[in-house]
């Protein structure tokens, strides 16, 4: 099988029209975060319990193709010794792994950001790849402001994206290109728009300069919406402006757009993913990526209780199916059946 064999087999196990993809790649300090809202310490095996109790959900592999995971995950193996990317795998979920290394503020650019960690990308893709993960994922980050993001930050942080995208496929491993535009701020959904436009328009073009193939690649962008300061729009407004920006960025070439949920609440994400797919006239799928949008109601059901697990599964489970609804259109049908 030649790489481009095998990169294809990856997508054709991710895009499938009717799953999404698990964010649980949180880093130490954002899952000490979450831990802490629900009144848990961040321990080693309090990280393993709960990420092993995600993986086992029975019936997750109906909703979710693929699951990102932190590195400390992709070593893991839960109480009985089982390796937590076989859990995965046992349901038909292909694990992926987290390689991006952070980010910090970029010189010169005051107000923009940047993230870390082209060193040494080859020789961990070489290892996650032999540990079982088939893709990857990298996030750039994008505060908006009166002044942000500069030329200089929608340059610098395109390039990382695309020397990233392109060490990921000379290896075999299918990119996740992450651009995400902020929430923070006051910012209007026009304002929000154009942002998100320059981001992307800066991003493909510098996909195609350093010979990334599309095809093969997946993008997690944001939804385009208004500052977090500021009252939420409707998921119609959401949807008629995302799928406008995107129309007139991303090339066709681009199997899925797994949009992340960037802040907003798992109702919220699901309502409008079922908005743009209501909207149908996308070349591309148009599917979730989603990490506190799926875990939240699952991680507080849990609460690090052992007679909980069962629970917090199946709170997982069928968030997760309510977002493969929203991929087909279907969600708002589903609440208004329900009531």
């Amino acid at each position: 099988m030649t790489i481009c064999d095998e990169l294809q087999a990856t997508i054709d196990a991710l895009v499938d029209g009717r799953r999404g993809i698990l964010a649980a790649d949180e880093s130490g300090a954002t899952i000490a975060k979450r831990f802490s809202a629900v009144g848990l310490a961040s321990t080693e095996e309090c990280r393993r319990d709960y990420r092993a109790a995600l993986l086992s959900s029975e019936g997750l592999g109906d909703f979710v193709s693929g699951v990102i995971l932190f590195e400390e995950t992709l070593g893991q193996c839960d109480s009985a010794g089982v390796p937590l990317p076989e859990l995965a795998v046992a349901q038909g979920i292909l694990p992926g792994i987290k390689v991006d290394k952070g980010k910090g503020p970029l010189p010169g650019a005051p107000g923009d950001m940047v993230t870390y960690g082209l060193d040494g990308l080859v020789e961990r893709l070489r290892e996650y790849k032999a540990r079982g993960a088939r893709f990857a994922k990298w996030r750039e980050v994008y505060p908006v402001g009166a002044h942000n993001p500069t030329a200089l930050g929608l340059a610098a942080n395109a390039e990382m994206l695309a020397r990233y995208a392109a060490v990921c496929q000379a290896e075999g491993v299918v990119p996740i290109v992450e651009p995400e535009v902020l929430m923070d701020g006051n910012h209007s959904i026009e304002r929000s728009a154009g942002v998100n436009e320059q981001v992307w328009h800066s991003v493909f073009h510098a996909l195609h300069r350093h010979g990334v193939v599309l095809e093969l690649i997946l993008l997690k962008p944001s939804m385009v919406t208004p500052g977090a300061e500021l009252p939420g729009a409707e998921p119609e407004e959401v949807a008629e402006y995302t799928l406008r920006s995107l129309r007139r960025c991303v090339p066709a070439a681009v199997p899925s757009i797994n949009f992340l949920s960037g802040g907003q609440g798992p109702e919220e994400a699901t309502e409008n993913l079922n908005a743009l797919n209501q909207l149908n006239n996308a070349p591309w799928q148009l599917s979730f990526s989603y990490g506190r949008a799926l875990q939240q109601p699952a991680l507080s059901a849990w609460g690090g209780k052992a007679d909980k697990v069962a629970e917090a599964q199946r709170v997982l489970v069928k968030r997760a199916c309510m977002n493969h609804l929203a991929m087909l259109g279907k969600y708002r049908d589903t609440l208004e059946g329900e009531g």
